[in-house]
């Protein structure tokens, strides 16, 4: 066997004893990013570029991401009176950019990432107007770290009104009524907390525009609160009432206050529990009618929306609006309350019924269903916009398999949809076939998995790439994706699996996904794999897997845990060291959603699957290729250091045949890119995948 020298890397005899396991950690120094860190990291990405600089099709496969690429972008409106703000990304243009339309028509660029920094790396997080459109916030962060920076801008002159305002990372936003103050979320200065805690503690102020955040913004809420919690704010549109929720980390509950602006000052709301102490996520929103419409899952897991009186908005006196669904995902809802002087007001509500989305059209009074929204076809809905005045349209974005972002507007006078705005860039996209097929995973559950092929197919195992997801409530919905149709058009297949952990079935997938039922999504994973080969779409020798972050722990638990069902690994951003996570990054906020090493009984439900801490010496495992990204700040890279690390000691496997390798990235973090970064990202993924399970990228099938 010739086997090159992987990057030497020294094991340590380092064991924790914890709750009575001797947990061994050989590549702990790999945590730290000192020298000897630094030139293991250097000869992994000089390794990483001999491998796969040379693999043919690159040049080819860089093009045609780039066309794919090309059809850009465009949201859903947001109105303000007769103005509308939006943003479009050209084929041209590395990130998406901030318009206005004046009620003239006049189309005016508000913020562009691109003028910011030419370099590429600013990314626009969030934006929100005042309620008049007058003034906009909005949020920017540089060199993917995603500390948002806030500032306010005049949207008729475009003259910054204040800012930076730091602090402001996951900050919920909701202006006051006349655009001169606004409740927000910021996290405590660092010397204000214990050292190493500065990323938690937020709470939410009142600032008024113009004063010095420091010191004159005003604590409305979170004193003594648990240091992880997430604050979410939200003004009615009249300004009278405020309701604040909180949630520890992404735990799916959540506790919520309501406050009547009317009766208490602005500094300082009277917040009366609405939800405090329940298993369930609840939001609330007063609307133009004066009713409370309560979102939520709980004695629902699939989700229902209520109506009560905000006066008196406890559980007890909810009444259903939209019951619960028993096989579809409530998701959204919009009230068009204004078709025209003595015309039926309706409520729209938005489903993804496994995993596909459809909109229902319900009288706003009782609730009863009277309709359906038409839409392009099988795919996904992004969120149903309304004038906040109220009126007849809604508008809502649309994408599937093969169409690039899609605004629809639908009239409820007529019942039509009808296209409102493209993605501006013309694009040629090849012809796929997309098929539902249901499965059983190891216990029985039925599981759902899309998988995309050229029509017609091909004779025999194709290369194949399986992804998923499994975690955090997300959902697996139908999405364009330059990558998915460039391995599709070259002969590959592309199967996503809607495991448990996900949002796809309600909240009970979720739960059956979660914490001591971890393994499910493996399970589920497994399966899927393994009813592809039985279909023959594949064969263990030419499927691959991929996954990013929490999708990084799938496919790492898959290749520890099955390292004979594949070939090769895509391993994105992931979490690997199950038993060290809560150290790093935000790993201390999702405690709820794994465990924690600080539980014994949670101990032992991530020992049993820690990728890190099962791999083996002298096992044959697949090629292998982490891709991690130095300004990530979720997801420390070192949990891929040390896995890579551990797989390049223990993998019985010859380099040629199956390589572990590391790409590392700078100037990115754990989301949003420019586009010729993701080109090139891609390009590498797709050509390592491609060579490893025998898809031809240069014209061949």
């Amino acid at each position: 066997m010739s086997r090159p020298p992987y990057p030497f890397a020294q094991r340590q005899d380092i064991v924790d004893v914890l709750h009575g396991h001797r947990v061994a950690d050989p590549y702990r120094w790999l945590e730290e990013r000192g020298d000897d860190t630094e030139r293991w990291m250097a000869a992994q990405e000089e390794l990483f570029r001999k491998a796969v600089d040379g693999l043919p099709g690159r040049d080819r496969l860089r093009r045609r991401l780039g066309e794919l690429l090309g059809a850009g972008s465009v949201g859903s409106p947001v109105w303000r009176g007769e103005r509308r703000f939006f943003t479009r990304r050209a084929g041209g243009q590395e990130h998406p950019v901030l318009y206005t339309v004046d009620p003239d028509g006049t189309e005016r660029v508000l913020v562009d990432p691109m003028a910011i920094d030419p370099e590429g790396t600013t990314t626009l997080d969030s934006w929100i107007p005042d309620k008049e459109g007058r003034r906009l916030a909005y949020k920017v962060s540089q060199g993917g770290d995603e500390e948002s920076r806030l500032y306010v801008i005049d949207v008729a002159t475009g003259e910054h009104v204040e800012g930076p305002i730091d602090r402001t990372r996951h900050a919920s936003l909701s202006w006051l009524p006349g655009g001169e103050a606004y409740y927000y979320v910021r996290r405590l200065p660092a010397d204000a907390v214990p050292a190493g805690e500065d990323q938690y503690h937020r709470r939410v102020y009142l600032h008024r525009v113009g004063t010095d955040p420091d010191t004159d913004d005003v604590l409305i809420f979170g004193d003594g609160l648990d240091k992880t919690n997430y604050y979410s704010v939200a003004v009615s549109r009249d300004g009278r009432w405020l309701t604040v929720t909180a949630a520890q980390g992404t735990a799916p509950r959540n506790d919520l206050w309501l406050a009547d602006l009317a009766s208490s000052p602005a500094e300082r709301p009277e917040l009366k529990p609405v939800q405090v102490g329940v298993d369930a996520s609840t939001w609330l929103h007063v609307g133009r009618d004066g009713r409370a419409y309560v979102f939520t899952d709980r004695d629902a897991p699939r989700s229902r929306l209520c109506v009560t009186d905000p006066a008196d908005p406890g559980y007890e006196t909810w009444r259903d609006l939209i019951p619960q669904d028993d096989e579809a995902v409530l998701t959204d809802y919009a009230v068009l309350d204004g078709p025209e002087p003595g015309g039926r007001a309706v409520l729209l509500a938005g489903w993804t019924r496994h995993a596909i989305s459809e909109i229902t059209v319900h009288d706003l009074a009782t609730g009863e269903r009277i309709g359906r929204v038409p839409t392009p076809g099988l795919g996904s809905i992004g969120g149903i916009v309304e004038r906040p005045e109220g009126g007849h349209e809604a508008w809502f974005g649309y994408t599937d398999n093969v169409t690039p972002s899609t605004v629809l507007r639908y009239d409820a006078r007529t019942g039509e949809t009808t296209t409102w705005a493209t993605a501006p860039g013309a694009v040629d996209v090849p012809p796929i076939e997309a098929r539902q097929v249901t499965y059983e995973s190891y216990d029985g559950t039925p599981v759902r998995m899309l998988v995309l092929a050229r029509p017609g197919g091909g004779d025999g195992p194709r290369p194949t790439i399986l992804y998923g997801y499994g975690g955090f409530n997300i959902s697996l919905t139908p999405a364009y994706s330059a990558s998915i149709l460039a391995w599709v058009e070259a002969g590959g297949v592309y199967a996503i699996a809607n495991l448990r952990g996900g949002s796809e079935e309600g909240e009970q997938w979720h739960r059956a996904g979660m914490r001591d039922r971890k393994q499910n999504v493996f399970d589920d994973f497994h399966a899927a794999a393994e009813r592809l080969i039985a279909d023959g779409v594949t064969a263990p020798d030419r499927l691959a897997i991929s996954g990013g972050s929490n999708g990084g722990l799938l496919v790492g638990a898959a290749l520890t845990q099955r390292p004979d069902l594949y070939r090769a690994v895509l391993c994105s951003a992931p979490l690997l060291d199950m038993v060290r996570y809560e150290r790093f990054g935000l790993g201390e906020t999702w405690t709820d959603e794994y465990g924690s090493a600080a539980v014994p009984e949670e101990l032992e439900w991530l020992l049993s699957y820690s990728p890190y801490h099962h791999v083996r010496e002298g096992t044959a495992y697949p090629a292998v290729l982490f891709t991690v990204f130095d300004s990530d700040t979720r997801v420390d890279p070192l949990h891929a250091r040390k896995m890579c690390a551990a797989l390049q000691h223990a993998t019985s496997r010859d380099f040629a045949e199956a390589p572990v390798l590391l790409r590392n990235e700078t100037q990115v973090g754990h989301a949003a890119r420019s586009v010729s970064r993701s080109v090139e990202l891609m390009t590498d993924t797709l050509s390592f995948l491609a060579a490893q399970t025998g898809l031809a990228l240069d014209g061949g099938a």
